[in-house]
């Protein structure tokens, strides 16, 4: 397993941004906006980081912008923790083994969530290509929130 990026959703982009790379010295890896979802992601690394971030796409923060949020309350801008892994179906199968939900299945044989004993959420991301889909994920439901 490989530690990839934290997501934090932001209510003012240009503000937060000055404050991770004017103040802090990170360095903007990539962004993308999706007008249908009405979202920007932007990633950043760390000064010490940006070798590896930009090879590796790793490790980093996402700065999860919602167009038209008004504000977030109940900590609702942390997002999640995101984890590369080898093999998501053993891994979420070994999950499930011990008694772990599996909120988000990996249908798409690539991402799958679940959610720490105090609710916060972790992206599992499939190594490379996704994996062709499977039983008994492909036909699972989501369970809960992730």
């Amino acid at each position: 397993m490989r530690y990839l990026h934290s997501m934090i959703r932001v209510s003012d982009l240009d503000k937060t941004l000055d404050f991770f790379c004017a103040k802090l010295g990170f360095v903007e890896i990539s962004r993308s906006e999706n007008p249908k979802g009405r979202y920007t992601l932007v990633f950043l690394a760390a000064p010490g980081d940006v070798e590896s971030a930009r090879r590796d796409k790793a490790p980093l923060v996402e700065l999860t912008w919602n167009w038209d949020e008004q504000g977030y309350g109940g900590g609702r801008n942390f997002g999640h923790l995101a984890y590369r892994v080898e093999d998501i179906y053993a891994l979420c199968k070994r999950l499930m083994d011990a008694g772990v939900v599996i909120n988000r299945p990996p249908r798409d044989g690539h991402m799958a969530f679940i959610r720490t004993p105090d609710g916060i959420s972790i992206e599992l991301l499939q190594q490379g290509n996704s994996l062709p889909p499977k039983e008994p994920w492909a036909s699972m439901s989501n369970t809960g929130s992730w």
